[in-house]
């Protein structure tokens, strides 16, 4: 058995879990996270050791799905009649501002606040999932988000 074959099985079930928590669909769920391991190969390199490996494997399985996500979003949009479209073009761009802003604000938050905030507010993690994921408390979990949040609204003031 390979190192990595031996990876895939240890935290396969770790990251289909983080990816169905985002999505909800076991068929997409079990998509992403197949894309999520092809990617970890190819990417191995990059690999710096700073976090642990499920963590990075999670953020690569995160990056996957919005990418995913967004292009779903697309073609539904291509689908919509016009009339429809303009409306929703409208809401859809004051929402996309206000979301450019929050995405702003936390590429510029430092670890593992972004991290935590991420997983809690996009992925909708429990802060014991988020627990398990940093190998913390649950206790840390819930400090350190509601640090990040108080920064990220700190920042959204400024900007």
């Amino acid at each position: 058995m390979t190192d990595f074959e031996q990876l895939y099985k240890q935290y396969f079930k770790d990251v289909y879990r983080f990816v169905w928590s985002l999505c909800r669909d076991p068929a997409i769920a079990e998509e992403i996270t197949q894309e999520t391991f092809f990617k970890a190969l190819h990417g191995i390199d990059q690999y710096k050791g700073t976090c642990k490996l499920n963590v990075w494997l999670c953020q690569i399985a995160k990056h996957t799905y919005f990418s995913y996500s967004a292009k779903q979003k697309r073609f539904v949009a291509h689908d919509s009649t016009e009339a429809s479209s303009a409306y929703n073009l409208e809401a859809a761009m004051m929402d996309k501002e206000e979301a450019l802003r929050i995405h702003k604000v936390l590429h510029g938050l430092e670890e593992p606040y972004k991290e935590v905030f991420t997983l809690r507010v996009f992925g909708e993690l429990t802060f014991a999932q988020i627990s398990r994921i940093f190998e913390k408390t649950e206790s840390w979990s819930r400090v350190t988000f509601h640090r990040a949040k108080r920064k990220v609204q700190d920042r959204l003031k400024e900007v």
